[in-house]
């Protein structure tokens, strides 16, 4: 009889742990493979990120989802991923809803970044004020000519990467002061469309994360892409050589240039899993070094500043 119930002890304890097995987390900080939500305008930041992450942890698998603003703070709020990349924290009835499924969401500052205006290189100008960009956002400036006289270039054809984008909500609340925007506007399915349009149009001005159109081949993040221009923007309505700024490192770093944002990690994830790892190693020194070289301003590493006053 004593045996007997050994026995069904011993059966009762494996079977709790086989079931402990298998509801238990299959990734940890460093193996499992889970997906990632992402503003598209962070991709190359993004995958290079995830590339030397795994490049370190050969049991790891990170997916990331690049999209807009607007569906990647969705995939969040549904818990269809547990770390999300954006241009804003989660507004309070966000966090709110979150904190009432026990999720309790964490906003970490990773980066500054920067909004470029690009053209074409058969365009003229080189400098613009915001006030003025607020006037082409808005449809009161419809073309070149309106804007420079000699400025042969046409209709003023206004480029987005995406209609949710964080970029599009930036030209919104942050340039026009909450006025719907008008006028020539187009929106692409991401920025490497946008780049690739404005290339081949004349009249097109390009809003545009910087990330995009840095150099790679340039570690020192003074010079842009060679197929497009990139503007100098000033705060003032009349933009001259003095007061205008490309969105250099330098310039984000001084806070020179007017045309910047936060870009925050939002995780979600109620335990120490790869989301988290994920995390730990964005805002360690070597994940910092990335977003660096990247062109965008790293929230923990020191920049070089150098003197980059150029032709403008």
């Amino acid at each position: 009889m004593r045996n007997l119930l050994y026995i069904i002890i011993c059966i009762a304890v494996l079977a709790s742990c086989n079931s402990k097995n298998s509801n238990s987390p299959d990734d940890t900080p460093t193996s499992g493979v889970i997906a990632i939500a992402s503003d598209g305008c962070f991709t190359p930041i993004i995958g290079e990120e995830i590339a030397v992450f795994e490049s370190l942890y050969k049991e790891a698998g990170i997916v990331p989802y690049f999209s807009g603003e607007t569906e990647t703070i969705n995939r969040l709020l549904h818990d269809s991923t547990r770390l999300a990349i954006a241009s804003r924290p989660l507004t309070q009835e966000e966090t709110e809803y979150m904190n009432g499924r026990k999720l309790f969401p964490k906003s970490i500052h990773i980066a500054t970044d920067a909004i470029a205006l690009i053209t074409n290189r058969q365009n003229t100008d080189s400098l613009i004020g915001i006030p003025v960009l607020k006037d082409i956002l808005t449809g009161k400036i419809k073309d070149w000519e309106e804007f420079t006289t000699d400025n042969k270039s046409g209709k003023i054809e206004v480029v987005f990467d995406n209609p949710n984008s964080g970029t599009v909500r930036y030209a919104i609340d942050s340039i026009c002061g909450g006025e719907p925007l008008n006028g020539n506007l187009h929106a692409m399915k991401d920025n490497r469309q946008v780049m690739d349009y404005v290339s081949k149009t004349p009249g097109a001005l390009g809003i545009i994360g910087v990330n995009w159109i840095s150099n790679p081949l340039d570690s020192t993040c003074m010079s842009f892409l060679d197929d497009i221009k990139v503007m100098a923007v000033s705060r003032y309505r009349k933009a001259t050589v003095t007061n205008s700024f490309k969105p250099y490192q330098a310039y984000i770093a001084l806070k020179e240039y007017p045309m910047t944002r936060s870009v925050y990690l939002i995780l979600s994830e109620p335990r120490m899993g790869l989301a988290s790892g994920f995390t730990t190693f964005i805002t360690s020194d070597r994940g910092q070094r990335i977003i660096l070289k990247s062109g965008i301003l790293p929230a923990t590493q020191t920049v070089r500043l150098v003197n980059v006053r150029d032709q403008l």
